[in-house]
């Protein structure tokens, strides 16, 4: 936790460094129901909880004390929610939570220090033997109280000095050490001491590089170092020559990072002490400027490449630096910098959005928000054609794209609302959605791009469903008036999974997947290659081409796994198993969900995908005849997610259920129940991403009633089966739907002769969906 210093990022530091963020690609708006039904999005705590309820684990979290109350409240949760996981904290004060038990660490024991200081010696001095004067060598460790950072810095000495002239140095430069009880010096001050000493060794330009290197959260590399460390005396080609002589003396570790590049970071207390000499020396206001343009720069430059051929590597980059951006964020919201703070969030929305960070880009965009006056505040007058970004620049904005940052970042915060329905419902928002709407219309070249095009979500937001579609083709057409590339594959891409769930939509959406395909290859941005895969598997999946559906499903895993989206290619494994079930391979089907289950369970990342293999699993045991089985998977799924599920995720639970019942027997309170179901799955979600799925619950209705009322339930039953046949959009019903259909229509014909079935079955064929739902 040395890198952090904002306590509401320790339960998001605990959760990447156990896998569980990662690139997400969403493979079909029905797939919008997984981020829905993900209730801990915007609470990482509660997602951490989760994450870790049924592992067994041991959980090291380093250096709490300057974040001791967010260590705490995360200790206590995981010790009440997570009965296998074991925390080990190491910090300078307990964490004072139930069940801790305290663990002084003492100083190494005098045979280990001296090995400790025989290895980092002989590092440092080929040749170098403890055993050539033992004497020495025993009081440097004894008198430096077996404190490891300390013998390693005097091991770092023995390029200059032998052990005697160590030893005898201690005296002069460490008082602290020989007056009284050393044990009870407090640990920062003997720490200080060696700092001091290394200090002293130093000459001024390296004492300028190391108290600049301060600013930095996490390390950084040898070009930020350039950036940030010169000046002051000091030439930026100088600094990598410092840096090695900081390395020699200790000062500065510097360690390979995963692209092969050396990175370079102060130990925690060298550099709390190079902080105060940079507050000393008056330079904490400039070397922090020079952070906050150098990593503004860093997200300006790599926004645009995160949609190309090098868009893995450079959420590898950004990935890497995240510690850093969110400091250069931070300390310019704390100097109230508007205009740098939007800069910063606008160009780290893509990386947040890939990444699934959600609560991350709620929370930024909300507190840079904060920073100037509400845009949307009524009244708002439209806003003004901008073909260029904000970021497309560095600050300052020009008054027009300052305006527009302001907008696009409350887009920005809206967009990561996806699951809080209470913040959707709310007046602040209902004025906030009323104002996109006014500053927007479709096909500006603004709202052609990324953040601008989340002016649909509040299209979607304001119940104005009709009119999407038309929007959303206006945006097409502007995209190709501009020469936007990207971004028409990026409408497009969108415009075929509404229309993936649109009556008669299915054949433009196959021509929309194949021609954004054809240019998120053509730009190498595997994030859309994967993307427009999987959209148009899920159309020749809903039109019965499932030879077809395979090849994109299993083509888009392999631009998931190029990303590293584990979790993704699980969600893409699970919609494998649905095609082969319903093209009559359910063994193979079955085997594969169970290997999704079982591989979700040892992978952080594929929590995503567990609740969507669950129901997959239950639909094939519920169609294969295996009930009990299908209850089993069912009631795991209702259990891991319960009330805290989205309404739309809930009914299809529900619904579920009441057809096993209605299997089995089972007649407790139908009606109720199905009712209550219905009302569910009829909301606001389920008229974008499942418009189907309350008409296929009118079979679950007819059996209800044949089931509840028996022959007098029969006329109203058929009528529900007719309004079905007449409601119904879908090309290819699945095997569920078809069976759950013959089903319901086996109930009606045995409640009523071929005659009456045929007029009732007519009659429901001119009922809205409203009126056959109140047959229930």
């Amino acid at each position: 936790l040395a890198p952090l210093d904002d306590p509401q990022t320790v339960p998001e530091a605990v959760l990447t460094a156990l896998g569980a963020r990662e690139t997400v690609v969403r493979s079909s708006a029905v797939e919008g129901l997984r981020a829905a039904a993900d209730p801990t999005a915007l609470d990482p705590l509660a997602r951490l909880a989760e994450l870790c309820a049924d592992r067994r684990m041991l959980l090291v979290l380093d250096n709490c004390e300057h974040l001791i109350g967010a260590a705490a409240a995360l200790a206590e949760r995981l010790l009440a929610d997570c009965p296998g996981v074991t925390v080990l904290a190491t910090s300078r004060e307990p964490l004072a939570v139930p069940g801790e038990v305290l663990r002084p660490v003492e100083p190494l024991p005098d045979p280990v220090a001296l090995r400790l200081l025989a290895d980092r010696g002989a590092a440092a001095r080929p040749g170098f033997r403890v055993e050539d004067d033992r004497a020495a060598c025993a009081e440097i460790c004894r008198r430096l109280d077996g404190l490891p950072l300390a013998i390693e810095l005097a091991a770092a000495r023995l390029r200059l000095l032998s052990p005697r002239q160590i030893a005898d140095r201690l005296d002069d430069r460490f008082r602290l050490l020989t007056s009284g009880s050393r044990t009870l010096l407090p640990r920062q001050q003997t720490l200080r001491a060696v700092v001091d000493w290394s200090w002293d060794l130093t000459d001024e330009p390296e004492r300028a590089v190391l108290r600049r290197l301060s600013v930095f959260a996490g390390g950084c590399d040898l070009t930020a170092a350039e950036e940030v460390c010169a000046g002051g005396g000091v030439d930026g080609r100088e600094v990598a020559g410092l840096l090695g002589s900081l390395i020699d003396k200790s000062l500065v570790v510097a360690a390979p990072a995963p692209d092969g590049q050396m990175r370079y970071r102060l130990l925690e207390t060298v550099g709390e002490y190079a902080g105060e000499r940079l507050d000393e020396a008056g330079e904490r206001a400039g070397a922090e400027r020079r952070h906050l343009v150098a990593y503004r720069e860093l997200a300006r430059t790599a926004d645009p490449l995160l949609r190309g051929p090098g868009q893995r590597g450079w959420l590898a980059r950004l990935g890497l630096e995240h510690d850093n951006l969110r400091t250069a964020l931070r300390r310019a919201i704390a100097a109230r910098d508007e205009h740098e703070a939007l800069c910063l969030v606008l160009s780290m929305q893509w990386f947040w959005s890939l990444l699934d960070l959600r609560s991350e880009a709620r929370q930024w965009s909300e507190a840079v928000g904060a920073l100037g006056p509400d845009p949307f505040e009524p009244p708002v007058g439209p806003a003004p054609d901008l073909y260029e970004s904000p970021i497309d620049r560095p600050p300052p904005l020009a008054p027009e794209q300052l305006q527009e940052a302001r907008r696009e970042v409350r887009l920005v915060a809206l967009s990561s609302l996806e699951t809080d329905v209470e913040a959707l419902r709310s007046p602040r928002m209902e004025r906030q959605v009323a104002g996109i709407l006014a500053a927007y219309r479709s096909g500006m070249p603004q709202t052609c791009k990324v953040p601008g095009v989340l002016w649909f979500y509040a299209v979607m937001l304001s119940g104005s469903f009709d009119g999407v579609l038309d929007e959303v083709e206006k945006a097409v057409r502007a995209c190709r008036e501009f020469g936007y590339e990207w971004e028409l594959a990026f409408v497009l891409q969108l415009r075929s999974k509404l229309l993936n769930d649109q009556p008669g939509g299915l054949e433009q959406a196959a021509r929309d997947a194949d021609e954004s395909l054809r240019i998120f290859i053509r730009l190498g941005d595997t994030w859309g290659a994967a993307e427009a895969l999987a959209g148009r598997g899920e159309t020749r999946e809903k039109r019965g081409e499932y030879g077809l559906a395979k090849q994109d499903y299993r083509a888009a895993m392999v631009h998931a796994e190029d990303l590293g989206a584990h979790g993704q290619t699980l969600l893409l494994r699970t919609r494998l198993a649905g095609v082969l079930i319903e093209e009559g391979q359910g063994e193979t089907g079955e085997r594969l969900l169970r290997e999704v289950l079982a591989a979700a369970r040892d992978q952080p990342s594929g929590r995503e995908a567990t609740p969507f293999a669950h129901l997959s699993l239950t639909t094939w045991l519920s169609v294969s005849g295996r009930t009990a089985e299908a209850r089993d998977e069912l009631l795991a799924v209702r259990e891991a997610f319960g009330e805290r599920a989205p309404e739309l995720f809930r009914g299809v639970l529900e619904s579920l259920l009441i057809s096993l019942d209605l299997d089995e027997g089972r007649g407790d309170e139908l009606p109720a129940r199905f009712r209550s179901a219905a009302v569910l799955v009829r909301g606001t979600m389920a008229r974008v991403v499942a418009p189907d799925l309350p008409v296929v619950h009118l079979l679950t209705g007819a059996r209800v009633l044949t089931a509840v009322h028996g022959e007098r339930g029969g006329w109203d039953a058929a009528r529900l089966v007719g309004a079905y046949d007449a409601l119904v959009s879908m090309q290819v019903p699945t095997l569920i739907v078809r069976r759950d259909r013959a089903r319901a229509e086996a109930a009606a014909r045995a409640a009523l002769d071929d005659a009456a079935y045929a007029r009732a079955y007519a009659e429901g064929g001119g009922l809205s969906l409203e009126e056959a739902t109140a047959l229930v």
